[in-house]
């Protein structure tokens, strides 16, 4: 993920690594197919828009091979900096505010980023501006307006606990700027950029060991915040990590909307 002015889920936090983690299990498979139906192969030049961890750029190096090249830009680059070697490069770029760090990509992918982006609108037109004709954009972000609970089967007190935690992290996430609606506007975003033959699907965890395990590093990401805005006791942040724990409920996560479409 990108990280701004603001942004409430820093990469050098410990727990990061355990959301990158978890991202990876979680949404791996879906972008991954979307890249292998794109038919990427040696030789082709990608950029990997607010990397994070090195999942997907890694899987990318090893599609693109020795005669391919891996672009990785993130503002913090310290979660993604151990995939730096041929054909990766890593560099730190903020997407919202600077040119793209190159032209004529042949895929350009940002997932759970653009949501965080203060400049949309800018950062869409830099990764559509960097493809070459006929380019490959796909962009993937959550929607937690679309889908906010927790557990949307709220049948006791710990899932009415997790949901109500939930309304606390979204109501922190849209006080730094982040447009918990954004996901649903990609396919026509997509085509207002100018992109042709635009199509998106949708991915809706309901519940996985890498749900809960994302519901607990971040909690515990944000449990200084939610307490000091008033928006959860150390209490009930602790009783419901061990809810968590205790494997007794069903976690979701929001919708993740993929759009992709190719420039003309």
């Amino acid at each position: 993920m990108m990280r701004t002015d603001g942004y409430l889920l820093d990469n050098r936090q410990t727990e990061a690594g355990e959301r990158f983690d978890a991202f990876a299990s979680l949404f791996d498979p879906t972008t991954f197919r979307h890249f292998e139906r794109f038919g990427i192969g040696p030789g082709w030049r990608c950029w990997e828009v607010g990397a994070g961890g090195t999942s997907v750029v890694s899987w990318l190096a090893k599609k693109v091979g020795p005669t391919g090249r891996v672009v990785a830009t993130d503002i913090d680059t310290s979660r993604v900096a151990p995939a730096a070697r041929p054909p990766v490069e890593v560099r730190v770029h903020d997407v919202g505010a600077e040119d793209p760090p190159g032209e004529g990509f042949d895929l350009v992918h940002a997932r759970l980023v653009l949501v965080h982006v203060p400049d949309r609108e800018r950062a869409l037109r830099s990764m559509v501006e960097s493809l070459r004709p006929g380019g490959r954009l796909l962009i993937e972000d959550a929607d937690p307006a679309l889908q906010p609970l927790t557990c949307p089967d709220e049948h006791g007190p710990a899932e009415q606990l997790a949901n109500r935690l939930r309304t606390g992290f979204r109501r922190l996430l849209a006080d730094r700027g982040a447009d918990l609606s954004y996901g649903r506007r990609l396919p026509r975003l997509l085509r207002e950029a100018g992109l042709r033959r635009v199509e998106a699907d949708a991915y809706f965890p309901l519940t996985s060991p890498a749900c809960a395990a994302l519901e607990s590093a971040t909690i515990r990401q944000i449990r200084t915040d939610l307490v000091t805005a008033d928006l959860a006791t150390d209490e009930e942040i602790d009783r419901h990590l061990a809810n968590v724990e205790s494997g007794a409920m069903d976690l979701a996560t929001a919708p993740m909307i993929s759009a992709w479409g190719r420039k003309a």
